[in-house]
C-alpha cells in the first residue's frame, strides 16, 4: 500500500542557496532547510525551477540535496527533481538522491528537442531504473519544457510502479481534474500555479508544490486549513491577496526569486543570496517594491493568521 499522505499538503520549493560568490552555500542551505523545518510545512521539493536547476552543475544539485537531507530526514517530505537535459547525468542524480533517503524524486521531460512521446517515457523510466526503491513525481510544465503531459503518455507512464503522481504546473485547472479522473486515488496530483492554489486543490490536488510559498508560507499553510474547514470565503480571500502579492513580486526588472531572496533578508533575516546569471539580481529600484511586497506579506499575515 502505498504512503500517499506524506505528500498532501503545502510543499514549498526550495530556493537555491548562494554565498557573496555566487556559489552554492552548504551552510546557507542548511539554514534554509531550518526555516522550513520552523514553519511547519508538509516537505520541500528541492533541485526544481525555484532551485534554479538548469543553471546547477550535477555536483551543485548534490551538494544542495546532501545539505537538505542533513536537516530535513524525518523532519520534512523531501522531493528531489533529479532531471538534466540528458539521461546519464539524470540517472547520477536519481541513484544520488536514493541513496540520502529522499521520499521521492521528480523529473521535468527532457526539453529543446522536441522528442515523440516513447522517448520521454523510456527518459523518465531509466531515471526512475536508478532508483528503484524511490517513488517517482512526473513534472508537468508545458510552458517552459515545451512539451505537455498527454492523457496517453501519463497511462503509458502509470506502468511504472514507482510512479505516485504529477507535478502539474500548467495554467490550465482542467489538467488537474483529467490527471486525477484517470489515476484515481492511488495517485497525487499536485497543484503547481501558486495564483490558483485553491482551484487546484478544490478540482482535485491533494498536495501542492509552488515557487513563492517559501516567501509566505504562514498564507499557504492558513489556505490549506480554510479548505480542509470547508471555509471556502476565507480561502478565497486569502488567495486574492497573495495574488496581489505575486504580481508586485513579479513587477521588478530582477527575476522574481531575487525578490523573494530580498523578501525573507527583511522579513525573516535569512541571507541566501541572490540569483545565477543569465537570471536577473535585483536593480537598486527594486528595493522599494520587495519592501512593499514584504509589507503586503505582513499585513495579510496579520489579517489571515490567529
Amino acid at each position: 500500500m502505498r504512503n500517499l499522505d506524506k505528500y498532501k499538503g503545502v510543499i514549498p520549493a526550495f530556493y537555491a542557496c548562494y554565498d557573496d560568490e555566487g556559489e552554492i552555500s552548504p551552510e546557507r542551505v542548511r539554514e534554509l532547510t531550518k526555516y522550513f523545518i520552523d514553519k511547519k510545512v508538509k516537505g520541500v521539493y528541492v533541485n526544481g525551477s525555484s532551485g534554479e536547476c538548469i543553471y546547477q552543475s550535477v555536483e551543485d544539485k548534490k551538494t544542495v540535496l546532501e545539505n537538505v537531507m542533513k536537516e530535513a530526514k524525518d523532519k520534512l517530505t523531501v522531493i528531489a527533481h533529479v532531471a538534466c537535459n540528458n539521461t546519464k547525468d539524470s540517472m547520477e542524480l536519481a541513484a544520488h538522491a536514493e541513496s540520502l533517503g529522499v521520499d521521492a524524486i521528480a523529473a521535468i521531460p527532457p526539453i529543446y528537442f522536441r522528442l515523440p512521446e516513447y522517448s520521454i517515457a523510456e527518459y523518465w523510466n531509466d531515471i526512475s531504473s536508478a532508483a528503484k526503491n524511490t517513488d517517482f513525481v512526473i513534472y508537468n510544465i508545458p510552458q517552459l519544457a515545451g512539451v505537455a503531459l498527454t492523457d496517453a503518455l501519463f497511462t503509458e507512464m502509470r506502468k511504472n510502479p514507482n510512479v505516485i503522481g504529477v507535478k502539474n504546473s500548467s495554467m490550465p485547472v482542467q489538467d488537474i481534474q483529467m490527471f486525477k479522473q484517470k489515476a484515481g486515488d492511488d495517485y497525487v496530483i499536485f497543484n503547481g500555479p501558486d495564483e490558483q492554489f485553491i482551484s487546484g486543490r478544490i478540482i482535485g490536488a491533494e498536495g501542492a508544490i509552488g515557487g513563492t510559498y517559501g516567501a509566505m508560507p504562514e498564507l499557504f499553510l492558513k489556505m490549506d486549513e480554510c479548505l480542509k474547514n470547508k471555509d471556502l470565503d476565507k480561502a478565497r480571500d486569502i488567495q486574492y491577496d497573495v495574488d496581489e502579492i505575486i504580481y508586485k513580486m513579479c513587477s521588478a526588472h530582477g527575476n522574481m526569486y531575487a525578490v523573494i531572496k530580498e523578501i525573507l533578508r527583511i522579513d525573516e533575516n535569512l541571507d541566501i543570496g541572490s540569483v545565477r546569471k543569465p537570471l536577473s539580481g535585483l536593480v537598486e529600484d527594486d528595493m522599494s517594491i520587495a519592501k512593499e511586497a514584504a509589507e503586503m506579506i505582513n499585513k495579510a499575515r496579520d489579517k489571515y493568521i490567529d
